[in-house]
């Protein structure tokens, strides 16, 4: 309900990388809902305060209020603010969400909220998607810090790894038999793993040095060689 091979070669990055009353409160005690604030209610009128522990509904009436305009994707999803995402707990927090907030959930409801709901759970998916994959939640987290990077950039490319690209490109086109296709795609996930692992320190040093804009040049190899011929970024 919520939720082979590119040519000749597979698609390997995607390796890499589903409620309305009466239903439990989340477990994981986000401490970015619980102390949340919310307006005064859309349907009771009842004045703004600490939100219920699911952090979506009036603690008076129990009505779902509207989406929190200034939450970022991390905070949303109960992740601390980082390139490294624990992607089991990621999973888990999106599937609790979505019992909260599906619109399947809402049937019976008024019309405000259930346009609630789908803000909400497209609010959820889109937070969920963004984070779970390495490329974009690097793109994303380097855009909270005011750096954009747009697709198909050259932006601080060097020619050594231009070089690199492109021998492997050359060396698949050649490739005749399914043994040599076989080899390539374990050059493929040795290379996509490499650079994630180059993505992720940059991240961590630029975190430390309170500098995310070093991870730039790193992320944007990533990103060139999601656009390669190599299709090594599924959909």
């Amino acid at each position: 309900m919520w939720g082979g091979r590119a040519g000749a070669l597979p698609r390997v990055w995607g390796l890499w990388p589903t409620g309305a009353l009466g239903r439990r409160p989340l477990s994981c005690n986000a401490p970015s809902l619980a102390g949340s604030s919310s307006p005064q209610c859309w349907n009771c009128g009842g004045p703004g305060g600490p939100m219920r522990e699911d952090g979506f509904f009036c603690p008076q009436c129990r009505a779902l209020q509207p989406p929190d305009p200034t939450r970022d994707h991390f905070s949303l999803m109960d992740c601390k603010r980082s390139f490294n995402v624990d992607t089991a707990k990621l999973q888990h927090r999106y599937q609790q969400l979505q019992r909260l907030v599906h619109p399947d959930f809402f049937g019976q409801r008024s019309q405000t909220e259930k346009d609630f709901s789908e803000k909400h759970s497209t609010l959820v998916n889109d937070a969920y998607k963004t984070l779970l994959a390495p490329l974009s939640r690097g793109l994303y987290l380097l855009k909270l810090h005011g750096v954009e990077i747009p697709e198909g950039t050259d932006y601080k490319m060097d020619n050594q790894f231009l070089m690199e690209i492109m021998d492997i490109n050359e060396k698949l086109a050649e490739a005749q038999s399914e043994a040599a296709i076989n080899e390539f795609e374990s050059i493929v996930r040795a290379k996509q793993k490499e650079l994630t692992d180059n993505l992720s320190r940059a991240f961590e040093q630029g975190s430390k040095r309170r500098n995310p804009r070093q991870s730039s040049a790193h992320i944007t190899h990533v990103q060139y060689s999601s656009s390669s011929p190599l299709s090594w970024l599924s959909e």
